[in-house]
């Protein structure tokens, strides 16, 4: 049976979500100039549609797990942005303790299981995760996602050849933002839709509109409820657009002024607001009034992150083992 297409409600949470998520980047980025934040720093902005669109579609006790730019599905995954901004800023009631930074952010409690800086690292765990829930018979499922850089990783094969032979409850999605560190799809590869690499394994694939929340929900909840009645893997590429470099190091010179203006025309932002006035679910006013809240819960959260002291040195020596893995089956 199809589901219910998203109504008001969802675009006024989509909308919601995708504004704190860039707000709190922005604020990120000054924050990171003004150095209280350290090390690698990765920016969603232009990406915000993925994470609105994982939002409403997935369901309790469903997990994700996803590479270094990870601040967006942290925020979507429902962790407070106080939490989040903390860690950025290295301080113990970062949703990490202070210890994982912008890259490696991650919340048990949340069923956000990372943030990872190795390119790719996270594809085996994705399908490791939903051999767990396989194993323990519930219908929760793993939302795995990836960059088009990761997708060069030897280990997305062997990984899409398991999932496939154990028919595992695990959507793989390519956010696809075009150039990876930095180099263009077509400079590495001959085969420009990312989405067909799963076709040697007959996994089925498709590619979606990355820029849009609505597309983004109907493939992901689509895909998950084949994956929840055992039918395994889907293989998703979500064509998005980073606004920004690959880190706040990086110039992004390698792409034309033209080529970011003609994105920032789908800004999904933009598009999500002109929905919304348009169906008149909320007015302009209404919506300036939800972005100055927004604004000043990521004031809020920067406050929050800037009173959290930072780990004690004998932290070092803390949550390196783990007795109680949060999969064990007693």
């Amino acid at each position: 049976m199809a589901k219910k297409k998203p109504g008001k409600q969802t675009y006024i949470d989509w909308f919601r979500m995708m504004m704190l998520i860039r707000r709190f980047e922005e604020k990120s980025a000054q924050m990171y100039g003004q150095n209280k934040i350290r090390g690698f720093c990765h920016l969603y902005i232009g990406q915000e549609a993925v994470a609105g669109g994982l939002m409403s579609a997935m369901e309790d006790g469903d997990k994700v797990i996803t590479a270094y730019r990870d601040h967006g599905h942290a925020l979507a995954m429902g962790i407070d942005p106080g939490a989040v901004m903390a860690e950025l800023f290295g301080r113990v009631d970062g949703c990490s303790k202070g210890k994982g930074g912008s890259m490696h952010m991650f919340s048990k409690a949340h069923n956000f299981l990372g943030g990872h800086g190795i390119v790719g690292g996270q594809i085996p765990l994705g399908a490791g995760i939903a051999l767990a829930e396989q194993y323990k018979g519930t219908k929760n499922v793993c939302f795995c996602f990836m960059g088009d850089g990761a997708v060069r990783q030897g280990s997305l094969h062997e990984t899409f050849n398991m999932a496939m032979l154990w028919k595992l409850p695990v959507v793989f999605i390519c956010e696809n933002n075009n150039y990876a560190m930095g180099t263009s799809v077509e400079r590495t590869t001959n085969v420009l839709d990312i989405y067909k690499m799963a076709c040697a394994y007959d996994m089925p694939s498709e590619q979606v509109d990355g820029m849009s929340c609505e597309a983004v929900h109907e493939a992901l909840e689509r895909t998950a409820d084949l994956a929840r009645k055992g039918e395994g893997p889907t293989f998703l590429e979500l064509k998005t657009y980073r606004y920004k470099g690959h880190s706040m190091s990086d110039p992004a010179k390698y792409r034309t002024k033209e080529e970011l203006e003609n994105y920032k025309k789908v800004d999904p932002i933009e598009v999500t607001r002109k929905e919304i006035i348009k169906k008149k679910w909320m007015t302009e006013k209404a919506l300036d009034e939800l972005e100055e809240e927004i604004e000043a819960e990521v004031a809020k959260a920067v406050e929050f992150a800037d009173n959290s002291p930072f780990p004690e040195p004998d932290e070092l020596y803390k949550d390196v083992y783990m007795e109680d893995y949060p999969f064990i089956v007693e």
